[in-house]
């Protein structure tokens, strides 16, 4: 086989030498090839010019030998066009107009480039005009655009639009077309018309406006993915018209905006089936346009027969779980009414129906809302206080399903004053109205106050609200992320990690949503089938590793544990999640170790064995004061080192106040401690007398008190001062971290809460003021705890004190972090923990058997939760994926049925419809099958997971 002979590339340079007295003129032409570009260069005379003669004959070159400038195939392409058409020969100087947007740089005549446009009257166009192109368009090109015929045929009877300026906005820009409807005898409606080659009518009479399907769709994804506003996105449409503001373009934002409402609705209404149904729009019912969730459980549609009647081992996998919250950033303000704009359709999709909402809001106006019981909720205690001045809507409440992030039909709503039972209650119920389900899990960072009388709030709703309970199992937790906010008693009775079949559900959902969704003002965010199958493969993934893990942790801790003990315990922990009201075995039944409560054992002691050389302190009185003057020091410190670089007269006297009314209570004490302590006399003298004139001016907050603890070994110190010491000292490093894990739940909380709802300058600064000062608390608790550790140390070499190490470890920077915090990219079920949520004070009355049982007790519980859990999520994600399986195969069928269920005239829309709901069948088979295909990589593991889950549960019913 030979190879073909590659073509010489020929380039020739020419030259023809001008007259004298003519200003050159040239013709460049520019040929690119392999290694090298050509230069051809020819005269060009001038306009009215006679060339010199034998001249005409070099300039008339054969055609051959000109570039093919209808392609320009031989130019590079990173030159500007502009540049190459200014040399065009005579021979070509008819071909003046070329097209922006059709492909490659081709230059044709006013006739061929309409006639080629037919089809694309949308095309922006430049024209030649002997020194550059300039943009014009195809109507100034004379092209009308004729309707209600086939493209490049004309209408004997055609009808002109109003004013012969027919606006289309397009993905190309704004552009003003001459249009003629059809006016034959056979014509449909004008809109009708335009519908038909996909341009939506801004009206249906007389339209002189259109957008195309094409920049609707545009802006429908990118108002969703890239949160582009429209104002942003039209006016960047005027821009690619006209950007030099030469030519002003007309505002038709209103009514682009205008078009985008319209077509969003018909595009739910299609969406949803109503085009096939009978009834049409106005048979649509409650939330029938909202996305189902396919994997949520749908009696009917994705349950087996009977499921119902299932033992509750199996029929949790049948519960609905859905998660509350509100959102304060998605403000509406009070700049129009529902008579001026109202909603296409309220009431058929995620929002909740207006009318009926703002009516139960007006006759429930004068309700007063229960205050909070647990940590300062925001949400809770101020909901009447917040000011909602120039504002319709604080903010939106929304339902969400808790596993898979869809918003569920009629459970979203606006707020008008803060987060109020009031309005939480209606969307809840509106939401759950659509559903069938024996157990409910319901997940809401303040479900430990709104449970309480929910049910009782129920019985003043609308009667269409009431939901039937009594035979529902409903149980309420809090997110994950915000249990830590909690009180301790909280952190056990509402946690997802803790409650049986609930698998690893965090309960944080609408907080996913939320952030996709604070930048666009709309609430109705979908996860799309696709991404929630790779979600459920790789959640498989992960559970199935993670429930090895545990579970294989949990073996190894049960084989130092007697059985007999075991067995006490698996009773008390399945006691308690059968009824709540049963002891709860997470919690620890040995008492807290408390500074007062330290006090008061020592105070009974000096009652029996009265030791004291003072008659109104005691020594155990001396030593708890000089810990609290310690205290004092320390916050003073802190306040003198935090002060301006200029403070005021009114900051200089409260400092001077504080400082000498700290010495005077210092000065007292050491007159008693003298008595106590004689050392401690001599120390102070062999101090003073080393001591500058510099050092002795008035500095209390660095004046030694000279504790038990800070006195030399060599040196005696009364036992029982010592004792005392210890027992405070101990007992003051467990108040310092009960305090700390306060002041950090506190602090986290706020940060929550900042993020969360406020915006602008001044209500940062103010929130950032208080996080300051809660994070002055948390590292005055961290300076208390180590302080306490130092003297402990000091002490217990004195008194034989040994194990006080293990629950009062030397605490690090890194520990200090809330309990949700991880290092290393792990979650609350794959990390650990800080120990400083793990440490637990404990009475020293009881034996340290019972308190080592305790503190072993309460891990292997903990322990068993965590494998229990993740065994269940493999349980639920098998459930899950089946539910989704059925369901888009049930929805295939279910279009099938609706492409014959309404019969139109015409056999044209009836095909239209036809086609649409087969194409919608064909969809969801499709997604079925690609589900299927990509689950069934992990088939083996996932059945053999599930074989061992479900023998699990059969020893445990035997």
């Amino acid at each position: 086989m030979t190879r073909a002979t590659k073509k010489p590339q020929v380039h020739f340079e020419r030259f023809v030498q001008q007259p004298s007295a003519t200003p050159p003129q040239h013709v460049r032409e520019y040929t690119l090839t392999t290694r090298r570009t050509t230069l051809q260069t020819a005269y060009i005379p001038r306009h009215n010019e006679v060339p010199l003669e034998g001249e005409i004959d070099e300039l008339s070159a054969p055609e051959t030998q000109w570039p093919v400038y209808d392609f320009f195939n031989e130019f590079p392409l990173d030159m500007d066009t502009d540049a190459i058409a200014h040399d065009l020969p005579p021979a070509k100087r008819r071909w003046t107009a070329a097209c922006k947007d059709c492909f490659g740089p081709g230059m044709f005549c006013r006739a061929c480039i309409v006639q080629q446009h037919a089809c694309l009257p949308l095309h922006r166009i430049k024209e030649w005009t002997g020194s550059f192109f300039r943009c014009t368009t195809l109507k100034s090109l004379g092209m009308r655009v004729q309707l209600g015929h086939n493209p490049g045929h004309r209408c004997h009877n055609p009808c002109p639009s109003s004013g012969n300026n027919f606006v289309v906005i397009d993905v190309s820009g704004i552009q003003e077309i001459a249009l003629d409807f059809c006016g034959c005898e056979s014509a449909q409606i004008c809109f009708k018309q335009l519908l038909r080659v996909r341009w939506y009518p801004a009206t249906t009479t007389d339209p002189q406006t259109a957008a195309t399907f094409n920049v609707l769709e545009h802006y429908h994804l990118l108002s969703f993915e890239s949160k582009v506003s429209a104002y942003e996105f039209y006016h960047s449409l005027a821009r690619r018209s006209d950007n030099t503001g030469l030519s002003p373009i007309k505002d038709w934002y209103s009514a682009f905006m205008h078009m985008v409402c319209e077509w969003r609705h018909l595009r739910q209404l299609r969406r949803s089936g109503r085009g096939h149904d009978p009834t049409g729009a106005n048979g649509t019912n409650s939330g029938e346009l909202a996305v189902l969730c396919p994997a949520c459980p749908h009696p009917g549609k994705n349950l087996p027969d009977g499921w119902e009647s299932a033992p509750p081992s199996i029929r949790w996998l049948y519960a609905l779980f859905i998660a509350i919250d509100a959102n304060f950033r998605l403000k509406r303000k009070a700049v129009s009414s529902d008579e001026v704009d109202p909603g296409l359709n309220t009431g058929w999709a995620y929002f909740v129906e207006e009318t009926k909402y703002k009516k139960y809001l007006s006759a429930q106006a004068g309700e007063k809302q229960e205050r909070s019981s647990c940590v300062s909720h925001n949400a809770v205690n101020m909901a009447d206080t917040k000011s909602s001045r120039g504002l319709a809507a604080m903010g939106v409440g929304t339902v969400d399903c808790a596993h898979h992030e869809f918003k569920l039909l009629t459970g979203v709503g606006d707020l008008q004053k803060g987060e109020k039972y009031l309005n939480m209650d209606y969307f809840v119920f509106s939401a759950l109205i659509g559903f069938t389900a024996t157990m409910l899990n319901i997940s809401y960072d303040i479900a430990c106050q709104w449970s309480k009388k929910l049910w009782t709030r129920m019985d003043s709703m609308p009667a269409h609200l009431h939901v039937p309970h009594d035979a529902m199992q409903i149980r309420y937790f809090i997110p994950k992320f915000h249990i830590g906010a909690h009180i301790a008693a909280c952190q056990t009775m509402f946690s997802w990690n803790l409650a049986r079949f609930v698998g690893r559900t965090d309960g944080e959902a609408p907080e996913r949503g939320w952030a996709n969704i604070n930048r666009v003002a709309s609430s109705t965010k979908e996860m799309g089938p696709g991404s929630r199958c790779r979600t459920l493969k790789r959640k498989m993934e992960d559970a199935v590793k993670w429930k090895q893990e545990h579970c294989a942790a949990l073996d190894e801790l049960e084989g130092t544990i007697q059985p007999m003990l075991l067995d006490e315990w698996r009773l008390e922990v399945e006691a308690w999640e059968e009824d709540n009201t049963k002891p709860n075995p997470f919690d620890s039944r040995v008492a807290s170790i408390t500074q007062a409560a330290v006090r008061a054992q020592l105070v009974e002691l000096e009652a029996g064995n009265d030791c004291s050389l003072h008659a109104d302190v005691s020594p155990s009185i001396l030593i708890s004061s000089g810990i609290e003057l310690e205290d004092q020091q320390q916050r003073l410190k802190y306040d003198i080192a935090n002060v301006s670089l200029h403070p005021t007269d009114k900051q200089r006297e409260a400092i001077t106040n504080r400082t000498n009314a700290l010495q005077r209570r210092i000065d007292s004490w050491i007159s008693i401690q003298e008595l106590y302590m004689p050392i401690v006399l001599a120390l102070r003298l062999l101090v003073n007398s080393k001591a500058s004139a510099l050092d002795a001016v008035l500095k209390p907050q660095h004046c030694h008190l000279y504790l038990p603890s800070s006195i030399d070994t060599h040196l005696h110190c009364d036992q029982w001062l010592l004792q005392h010491e210890w027992e405070l000292q101990h007992a003051q490093a467990h108040d310092a971290l009960n305090e700390l894990r306060s002041h950090l739940r506190l602090r986290s909380h706020m940060y929550k809460l900042k993020d969360k709802n406020l915006r602008g300058q001044a209500a940062s600064t103010r929130a950032q003021t208080l996080i300051a000062r809660v994070e002055a608390k948390k590292d005055a608790g961290v300076e208390k705890y180590r302080r306490a550790c130092w003297a402990l140390e000091s002490l217990s070499g004195r008194l034989d004190k040994v194990g006080w190490e293990v629950s009062l470890r030397s605490l690090r920077n890194e520990d200090v972090r809330p309990m949700g915090d991880f290092v290393g990219g792990h979650t609350q079920g794959t990390g650990t923990i800080s120990w400083i949520w793990l440490a637990t004070g404990i009475d020293t009355g009881h034996s340290e058997n019972d308190r080592v049982q305790d503190c072993i007790r309460i891990e292997w519980c903990k322990a068993c939760a965590c494998a229990a859990r993740w065994s269940e999520e493999v349980q639920l994600l098998l459930e899950e994926m089946r539910r989704m399986l059925v369901f888009l195969q049930w929805q295939a069928n279910w279009w099938c049925k609706r492409a014959n269920l309404h019969v139109l005239e015409k056999p044209s829309d009836q095909e239209g419809l036809q086609a649409y709901a087969y194409r919608q069948a064909a969809l969801h088979c499709a997604m079925h099958g690609s589900f299927q295909a990509l689950w069934s990589a992990n088939f083996f593991v996932i059945v053999t997971s599930a074989c061992q889950i479900r023998s699990k549960i059969s020893d445990q019913m035997k």
